[in-house]
């Protein structure tokens, strides 16, 4: 099991190294070169690659084995990770499901359609340090659920 990280503008970065470490988990974090992420923890490998649309995201699923967990706050990602194999999490702990990904999928297809036709939708709020607390939780209670599998 590793933890493999859609690390562009992934704001639990920290945690994930802390939790990696607890648990001797190598954690990948790839990133493009818009983004700035070092490490210098022997379980965490930065992957930069070129500026694109999606080449984070296929780097991360070309590099997935089942069995792995992702972090990603993208559906499209959590779709692909799922159909890997993959345990995936958002950034605030929610876990990505065969039984709910749909749902979110639509979800986001309708907030899309509200914006296009010059509807409002939520604005994302500023990160409380419960939404990190929920993400640590939600790892670390996936790792110990999967981790003897």
């Amino acid at each position: 099991m590793r933890i493999l990280v859609d690390a562009d503008a992934c704001p639990v970065n920290d945690i994930i190294i802390r939790v990696a470490k607890k648990y001797s988990l190598k954690a990948i974090f790839i990133t493009d070169t818009a983004h700035v992420l070092s490490s210098h923890d022997e379980n965490v490998e930065v992957l930069i690659m070129d500026k694109g649309r999606d080449s984070v995201d296929f780097a991360l699923i070309n590099r997935l084995e089942k069995g792995d967990v992702v972090i990603t706050g993208d559906y499209g990602v959590a779709t692909m990770a799922l159909a890997r194999g993959a345990y995936v999490l958002n950034h605030n702990g929610k876990r990505y499901t065969n039984e709910n990904i749909d749902f979110m999928l639509m979800n986001r297809h309708i907030a899309r359609a509200i914006r296009q036709s010059g509807g409002k939708t939520p604005r994302i709020k500023k990160r409380t340090i419960e939404q990190n607390n929920w993400f640590e939780d939600g790892l670390v209670n996936l790792i110990a659920e999967h981790l003897n599998e």
